[in-house]
């Protein structure tokens, strides 16, 4: 089956459901989600159902089914257990031109409700085609591992700025280069640590900015816990497979180095710290995303605690992933 990815709107559109298990509970959460106007026809309401109707979130159509019921919506979500109604309700919506979803039938469907990686307003959906759903919803699994919640505000940001942005650079191309630079910048950085004012104070540093080159990089100091790769964090891992540069301490074990990115410039830390800090600094004035790993958790502990100030004080954009320790921080072997 060959289909066409589009994302609809169906705030304030009316949308029927027909079922009221647990299938429905989870259909129904997302149209709510994305404001449509559901109403449902069912023999009985799963309890959550019935809440969120007494809450007047959504209208129960009482009775035998009546096909008069599809006219003036704008999607079917077909939820029961009986194939034949199931059948006879998508030929129903299809002879009225509407969209139709059967649950676990992409034959009867019309459209295709797939998984959501939400990071609103950014979203990420990701379907089989109703071969694999399994397969799919594993995919949704590892992109919301991967993709940082803090996307959404990243996003929200771009939008609020979207008429700035097209009159500063008129020309595509030019918009496309300074997009490069700001996602790749430390606006990033400072909204995943919750410095929304600084992140906007960058972004229209970078939007005002009449250089090309004008992308300041950023630290990322990583703490590696005990040393066993499956310690790491999440936050660590999307650090390290982001970054373009990797400084790390001699004690750290091969297995954490061997989670970066592969083509990262691989360094070993300076042990004189005033050389280490202009290594910091240096790769980070070149646009360079900087991540120093060392283990345990010692960013977060005297004396590697003062690192992130004495960055900052440079202007460098900094941040710090905790490393996670069964007990106190040491390094490996000590």
């Amino acid at each position: 089956m060959t289909l066409f990815p589009l994302l609809a709107d169906l705030s304030g559109r009316p949308v029927l459901v027909v079922g009221g298990g647990e299938v429905a509970v989870r259909k129904i959460e997302a149209l709510l989600r994305a404001g449509a106007r559901v109403r449902v026809h069912a023999r009985a309401l799963d309890p959550v159902l019935q809440g969120w109707l007494e809450q007047g979130r959504l209208t129960r159509l009482d009775g035998e089914f009546d096909p008069a019921w599809l006219d003036g919506v704008w999607l079917l979500v077909a939820a029961t257990d009986d194939h034949a109604f199931n059948a006879r309700l998508a030929e129903q919506a299809h002879a009225r031109g509407l969209w139709a979803n059967v649950v676990d039938d992409a034959q009867l469907s019309s459209v295709q409700i797939p998984a959501v990686v939400d990071r609103a307003p950014l979203q990420v959906a990701i379907s089989s085609g109703g071969a694999a759903p399994m397969l799919a919803r594993r995919i949704r699994e590892r992109l919301e591992i991967e993709l940082d919640h803090s996307l959404g505000d990243f996003a929200t940001l771009f939008a609020r700025h979207r008429d700035a942005i097209r009159k500063r650079f008129p020309a595509l191309p030019q918009r496309r280069r300074w997009f490069d630079r700001v996602i790749d910048g430390p606006v990033s950085v400072l909204l995943r640590n919750g410095r929304h004012e600084d992140a906007e104070r960058a972004f229209r540093d970078a939007l005002e900015s009449d250089r090309d080159d004008d992308n300041a990089g950023s630290v990322a100091l990583v703490g590696a816990g005990d040393g066993d790769p499956g310690s790491l964090t999440l936050k660590a891992l999307r650090v390290l497979n982001q970054a373009d540069v990797l400084v790390c301490d001699p004690a750290l074990p091969a297995a954490v180095i061997d989670m970066a990115r592969r083509d990262a410039t691989r360094l070993t830390a300076p042990q004189d710290r005033e050389a280490l800090v202009e290594l910091l600094v240096r790769h980070a004035g070149n646009a360079m995303r900087v991540a120093y790993i060392k283990a345990g958790d010692a960013f977060r502990m005297a004396p590697d605690s003062a690192l992130r100030a004495v960055l900052e004080r440079r202007n460098v954009v900094c941040e710090v992933i905790a490393g996670v320790c069964d007990g106190p921080a040491r390094a490996p072997g000590a």
